[in-house]
């Protein structure tokens, strides 16, 4: 498959914007995200819209997110890295394929090359959102989408996406439109550090920063599809190791289950540990941990709104044992997933706001953006997109066939998504 741009230019808002507002400033969620694009694509089979169109929706859109057509730069008082809503545009690549959908494999077994050359430049964009339109010879067509994870997370990304198709098709009544109101996140006064936050999203600014970009050579993609069936087993043996340890315990838990999630991404943990104590490596492993993005959204009182616009994310970071995991059933390490998932409440994330707002401006603390505990760690970071709205992206022709996000080289990365997008993988 062989791709040629055909356009390239910089898109900006059809209608301009109220300027009276110029600069937003980086909340202490923003800081610690990683200041580099996350490309996803979607996949669209015909009849799909013109490129003339989608360029319409999406300078519509712009006007309102004005963030994705900004750039980040420091504030002169402090030095503060601010977003700068100065409407200098989001890349826009219009780029065609010398083949159809089905002979480029990508519904079927996607190449890291291949998913790549459906996003503009990923080095460092200047740029805060990239969009790129790559249309087959069968009439199908490929949207590749980047954003710079400082500007917002994956929770605010799909609700942008979801804006421009509704501009797409006519329907400008944007069910969220953005709030930016950053004081939700002010701390405390006096401030209560009332958990560890030094080592878990920060680090000491003098410390190693221990990441190993692994090479294409050392990486093994794989696509895991599980059915609904398949579920609901995994679910049920899960939640029977509650059931009999509560029992075993006199303890009579509220919670009759675990959820879907933890279900699965015990039996994906378990799987993985069993897999790699099994090879040459077998014994260089000695613990486990697993990096899990948690949305805290819902999880902070008052509540963050949903049209909130930027990062609302924290990190939980169940540990265990090798031995463990691998020799106990799925439902332990349900357990441990289930039990570090919920100490990520409303007082931890209030904790880390006033840790974040008051120690960090220290200046012996930096963003901690490595989730490698040791060599001898085996370590998973989990990145869940199932409650994302990505799926009722809509130009007026349908949604697309498939949704996914593009390779990222690092080992142990993965991404869990709605397998109901992937219709025809």
């Amino acid at each position: 498959m062989n791709i040629q741009v055909e356009t390239s230019k910089l898109l900006k808002p059809i209608v301009q914007p109220n300027l009276s507002r110029t600069t937003i400033h980086l909340t202490v969620f923003d800081s610690i995200s990683e200041d580099a694009h996350i490309p996803i694509i979607y996949v669209y089979r015909p009849p799909t819209p013109s490129n003339a169109a989608l360029e319409h929706g999406l300078r519509e859109v712009l006007s309102c997110y004005r963030e994705l057509g900004g750039r980040l730069g420091t504030e002169d008082v402090k030095g503060e890295r601010v977003i700068l809503l100065n409407d200098e545009g989001l890349m826009f690549v219009e780029a065609y394929a010398d083949c159809t959908l089905d002979e480029s494999q990508l519904l079927i077994n996607p190449s890291e090359e291949h998913l790549l050359s459906f996003h503009p430049c990923m080095d460092s964009p200047t740029a805060l959102a990239q969009v790129q339109l790559t249309r087959f010879t069968c009439g199908s067509l490929v949207v590749g989408f980047s954003m710079n994870h400082m500007v917002c997370d994956g929770f605010s990304a799909s609700q942008f996406l979801v804006a421009w198709g509704l501009a797409c098709r006519g329907t400008m009544s944007i069910p969220t439109s953005p709030l930016r109101d950053r004081t939700i996140f002010a701390p405390r006064n006096p401030p209560r550090f009332e958990f560890e936050h030094n080592g878990i999203e920060f680090r000491n600014k003098n410390e190693d920063c221990k990441f190993t970009e692994a090479t294409e050579e050392m990486i093994i993609m794989q696509k895991l599809h599980f059915t609904l069936e398949m579920l609901d087993e995994i679910k049920s043996k899960a939640s029977l190791y509650l059931v009999d340890h509560d029992a075993a315990n006199n303890n009579n838990s509220p919670k009759s289950s675990y959820s879907m999630f933890e279900s699965l991404m015990a039996y994906v943990w378990r799987s993985v540990a069993r897999a790699c104590s099994s090879g040459d490596d077998g014994s260089r492993y000695k613990r486990t941990c697993m990096r899990i993005a948690v949305n805290g959204r819902r999880r902070m009182r008052p509540a963050v709104p949903d049209e909130y616009f930027g990062n609302v994310v924290l990190w939980a970071y169940p540990r265990a044992g090798m031995k463990e995991i691998v020799s106990k059933p799925i439902g332990y390490a349900a357990k441990i997933i289930h039990e570090t998932i919920a100490k990520m409440n409303d007082e931890y994330f209030k904790s880390f706001i006033d840790f974040a707002s008051c120690r960090v401006d220290e200046g012996d603390l930096v963003p901690k953006m490595n989730f490698t505990d040791s060599d001898t760690c085996l370590n998973l970071n989990i990145d869940s997109w199932l409650k994302f709205p990505f799926s009722d992206m809509d130009f007026g022709e349908g949604k697309p066939v498939m949704f996914m996000p593009s390779c990222r080289i690092w080992g142990g990365q993965i991404y869990v998504v709605p397998s109901t997008l992937v219709m025809e993988a």
